[in-house]
């Protein structure tokens, strides 16, 4: 065991994860008289990393988190030891022989399935493992040591939420009801794999018992124009007309509208607030809010504008991005997907009578973000090295 006066300064650390828990750690790793830290985590620095992720810097943008932190925190701590790896956790390298070299894991990580890996890998090395996690205002830090504590996945964990298929295509009452509906039904109808089981009615009024025609699917010299107008017309017109045929669903519940291109956009030849589309740079992501001059993210914007969102980003996407269209799965970090999902749960919720929302709060809703707290990141980071401490003192009996 290491003796007290020199267990941080002769302990070997590992850090997994170098975001927002990871930044403030690895300083407060470096300030605490740690001096061999190495550091795992195979993201890049986006802008949206900036508010809270302190080591890094606009110029940093692209670069590698871990990288960066290292060479961050060794202007203030020259003469320290850290091992950066832009790599993943799960990768063949990390295996139990590498985690058996540390003294202590610490876990700085965003998803489950990667914190029950570094679980089971530190299970099998017998090297004590520090978890934590934030969500806003809240956080938590514990410490598993094998034959000493729990594990980490010896208490269940739980579920994300999920809701009935009946209130999503039927009856939603919530604006996460319209999200679900829009990314998973529509979005992933339109653009991921049409064979895949859906409960989007795609089925064309004209249809009869003997002949299911699928309007997702685009007709022989359509424009893009017509298409995009079609499947508005299909999902947030007819499709509602369907729903009020059946009486009883509506006793004693509100009535929704339907809703045609031709009602929203009453005044299609005068773009709504100046809205016109404008020339992109090839090179630049794609995007509808920027083809109509729409620029703030936080504005409410109308039933008209979510239209012309819902039917230049759906045009966007055979323009520009036709070759991943029926493989494209919903990305929370992907511009043109958001603004569509976020206009289409826009137009389903003024159909319901459901408050319409702005494109960074349906972002949240349907990236499942809880946003950042620098505050909170740097509180957990610090209890973490207090139970780190503990750990190599071998202070069990007050691990946290």
């Amino acid at each position: 065991m290491l003796c007290r006066g020199t267990a941080r300064q002769a302990a070997k650390v590992l850090m997994v994860g170098a975001g927002g828990i990871g930044c403030e750690l690895l300083k407060t790793l470096a300030l605490s008289g740690f001096r061999d830290i190495h550091i795992i985590d195979l993201d890049t620095i986006e802008v949206s990393n900036l508010n809270r992720q302190f080591l890094f810097r606009q110029s940093h943008v692209g670069q590698s988190k871990a990288k960066v932190a290292r060479d961050a925190v060794l202007k203030f701590r020259p003469n320290i030891n850290i091992t950066p790896y832009h790599a993943n956790v799960k990768d063949a390298q990390f295996n139990v022989d590498f985690f058996k070299q540390f003294n202590v894991v610490l876990n700085g990580l965003d998803n489950l399935d990667a914190r029950r890996h570094v679980n089971r890998l530190c299970l099998a090395a017998e090297v004590p493992l520090v978890e934590s996690g934030t969500t806003g205002f809240l956080g938590q830090v514990t410490v598993h040591v094998k034959g000493k504590t729990e594990c980490y996945e010896c208490q269940p964990k739980p579920v994300p939420k999920s809701y009935p298929v009946c209130t999503i295509t039927s009856t939603p009452s919530k604006f996460v009801h319209c999200i679900v509906w829009a990314k998973d039904l529509l979005f992933a109808k339109l653009f991921g794999d049409r064979n895949q089981d859906n409960d989007l009615n795609v089925h064309s009024k004209d249809d009869d018992s003997n002949s299911k025609t699928d309007v997702s699917v685009r007709n022989e010299d359509e424009g893009l124009d017509q298409y995009a107008r079609r499947i508005y017309d299909h999902v947030f017109g007819y499709n509602i007309e369907v729903a009020l045929a059946n009486e009883d669903t509506w006793k004693n519940r509100k009535r929704p509208y339907p809703i045609y291109v031709k009602d929203a956009l009453f005044d299609d030849a005068v773009q709504h607030n100046g809205c016109s589309r404008e020339a992109k740079n090839e090179e630049q992501e794609p995007s509808a809010m920027a083809s109509l001059g729409l620029r703030n993210p936080q504005e409410i914007w109308s039933l008209a504008d979510n239209s012309r969102i819902f039917l230049e980003a759906f045009k966007l996407f055979f323009e520009k991005r036709e070759k991943d269209v029926g493989s494209l799965i919903f990305d929370k970090d992907d511009q043109l997907a958001v603004e569509f999902v976020t206009a289409a749960a826009n137009i389903r919720a003024s159909s319901f009578g459901i408050p319409l929302h702005s494109l960074f709060e349906a972002k949240g809703v349907a990236g499942n973000i809880v946003h950042a707290v620098a505050t909170t990141n740097a509180i957990i980071a610090g209890l973490i090295v207090i139970e780190a401490i503990k750990v190599l003192k071998n202070d069990y009996q007050n691990y946290r």
